[in-house]
């Protein structure tokens, strides 16, 4: 069992100014904000433009909805129905669509039921 990291504080004139943490945790508590950020072009296509998020990142990606598919190994119109605005996925769907599509999860996170 490994033991306890003890961050280091540096304070100035008796008040904290900052924590040294190690660095595979400062990834840890970073890397959610970041990677889960959604682009503008993105959001405003979804939004603005009615468009499910799935097929706003397919397009912001410029990537076709044949090789979403087969990178998913499923037909197109299988993809093009989870696609569709409004489509309930599973978990497991999301991961795989995130994955396809060169996104995190977290980016998808409206369109699992």
């Amino acid at each position: 069992m490994s033991a306890p990291i003890e961050h280091q504080v540096i304070e100035a004139d008796g008040h904290p100014l900052f924590v040294l943490v190690p660095y595979q945790e400062y990834l840890r508590l970073t890397d959610e904000d970041e990677d889960a950020a959604i682009p503008l072009a993105v959001s405003m296509a979804a939004n603005l433009e009615d468009k499910s998020l799935v097929r706003a990142w397919r397009e912001h990606k410029g990537i076709s909805q044949t090789e979403v598919a087969r990178r998913m190994g499923i037909s197109r119109p299988a993809y093009a129905r989870m696609e569709g605005k409004g489509a309930n996925l599973r978990g497991a769907t999301v991961s795989r669509l995130a994955a396809a599509l060169g996104v995190q999860r977290q980016q998808l996170h409206d369109v699992e039921s």
